[in-house]
């Protein structure tokens, strides 16, 4: 627990640089391509596939750059932000950004579970509340590029929990997310995960 709130501290001072502006309405002609999958607005028909409506410039420039660059694997993206540049990745991000975020239901058989989880964690297990990146109404944090989880398809988080807790993502600074997801089980992360889709940005 120390470690991560050690890395927690770090992850918070190191992310405040700021970096350079994206232009929303250069960016909404440049993602063109990412709304067979994303939708026009960043709402995903999909579920496997995220919502990037009302998520942080900071946050969404990251990860598009740790995929080009190699630092993040989605075959799913392979060649499609291959030959961006920073500042377009940051365009793209900027019109995401500037887009009304997703509302969802939680399913009601999950909410309570998902919400004590969320909320105040496990202390016997060693996982923190989510609240402490993701803040209690599921905004993040976007100097900390800390992602906006409320609305987003509980499919989407819980492969991606999965996915830190078997190693096969690991672009999270100081290994935060995979020293929580490793001490969670599937079906806590289903209960999480439909808790915050159905947040709706306010602090339930």
């Amino acid at each position: 627990m120390k470690k991560l709130l050690l890395g927690l501290t770090l992850v918070v001072g190191v992310s405040g640089v700021a970096q350079a502006a994206g232009d929303a309405a250069a960016g909404e002609q440049k993602a063109a391509v990412c709304a067979a999958c994303h939708g026009a607005q960043g709402v995903s028909m999909v579920p496997n596939w995220p919502n990037l409506a009302g998520q942080h410039a900071s946050y969404l420039s990251k990860q598009i750059m740790d995929i080009r660059d190699g630092r993040r694997s989605v075959p799913e993206m392979v060649g499609i932000v291959d030959n961006l540049s920073d500042q377009d990745i940051r365009d793209i991000s900027a019109f995401y950004a500037s887009q009304s975020g997703n509302l969802g239901q939680a399913d009601p058989a999950l909410a309570e579970r998902g919400r004590n989880l969320y909320r105040a964690g496990d202390l016997a297990k060693g996982i923190p509340a989510c609240t402490a990146c993701h803040l209690p109404n599921g905004q993040g944090n976007s100097p900390a590029a800390f992602p906006v989880v409320s609305g987003q398809h509980a499919t989407y988080a819980v492969n991606q929990l999965k996915a830190f807790r078997d190693g096969a993502r690991s672009n999270d600074p100081n290994s935060m997310m995979r020293l929580i997801a490793e001490k969670m089980t599937d079906a806590e992360m289903e209960a999480v995960a439909s808790y915050m889709l159905g947040l709706h940005g306010t602090n339930r």
